[in-house]
């Protein structure tokens, strides 16, 4: 892709998408720019990645084509303020800066294509989920462009806007509740008598291998669960268990109150 991407912000949000886009050689190392405010991690990510990464965005941010918001969301109205009217008139601004708005963003920038993007952190291994949301006047190719770039470094979904809150419920905060699971697991296991080291491996490639039985097969859940629980056997006195325990409704609840509270910090 013969693009220039710009980063403002280099921390491991950046850090994933362009490690991705490199090594998937979506983009040219050269044509990624980045801009943080330590000197010592801009240094890291050229010597790691090959990319420019200077302090202060002066030096790329009118050549970008996409130009990507990657910081914390207190700092990220001075952030937009600073590089206001500087963007070329086509470039796309990506903005991965929780709970900030496609409105919020327009304020700077009123005529720009903007692009919002819930991401989450498996992204620095290679197997992120984000989904991103278009602004009205976002063309087809330019959304392409971002889905590449983002599906380098694990899999994207267009949504509309007022489903990032549920997103970010789901898979914005499900990494933790999946290390959760394995953490449990794995206390099942030492609980057996399984070795810790043993009982963590068992419990982490097991839930990653049906996570990918469920991506790979295209079968519903459900059906994957019969094909493993067998009469009277082992596996279903387990789901017995979690049941009557009332693990489903809690996952589902966990959800939905991550939503809401998604939702109440993006109108603060």
């Amino acid at each position: 892709m013969e693009k220039k991407i710009g980063f403002i912000g280099g921390g491991a949000m950046a850090e994933a998408i362009l490690s991705g886009a490199v090594s998937k050689q979506v983009l040219a190392a050269e044509n990624i720019f980045v801009s943080d405010h330590k000197e010592e991690r801009c240094r890291f990510l050229q010597d790691s990645y090959g990319v420019q990464a200077a302090v202060g965005a002066e030096g790329f941010v009118s050549e970008a084509d996409i130009l990507v918001l990657a910081i914390k969301p207190q700092v990220a109205a001075k952030a937009m303020a600073e590089v206001q009217g500087k963007l070329k008139r086509d470039a796309v601004l990506v903005s991965i800066v929780a709970g900030l708005t496609i409105d919020s963003i327009r304020e700077f920038f009123p005529e720009q294509k903007i692009i919002r993007v819930m991401p989450n952190t498996p992204l620095s291994v290679g197997e992120g989920m984000s989904a991103y949301a278009l602004s009205s006047n976002t063309c087809a190719d330019d959304a392409e462009a971002v889905r590449v770039i983002l599906s380098s470094c694990g899999q994207a979904v267009e949504v509309k806007e007022y489903m990032l809150d549920a997103v970010t419920g789901l898979s914005g905060s499900g990494p933790a509740y999946g290390f959760l699971m394995i953490d449990a697991l794995s206390d099942g296991g030492v609980a057996a008598g399984l070795p810790r080291a043993t009982a963590t491996l068992l419990a982490a490639q097991t839930l990653y291998g049906a996570a990918k039985m469920v991506l790979e097969s295209g079968k519903h859940p459900d059906v994957l669960r019969d094909q493993v629980t067998s009469p009277a056997g082992t596996t279903i006195a387990g789901v017995r268990v979690m049941e009557q325990q009332g693990v489903r409704g809690a996952l589902i609840d966990a959800v939905l109150a991550a939503a809401e509270r998604s939702a109440e910090l993006g109108r603060k």
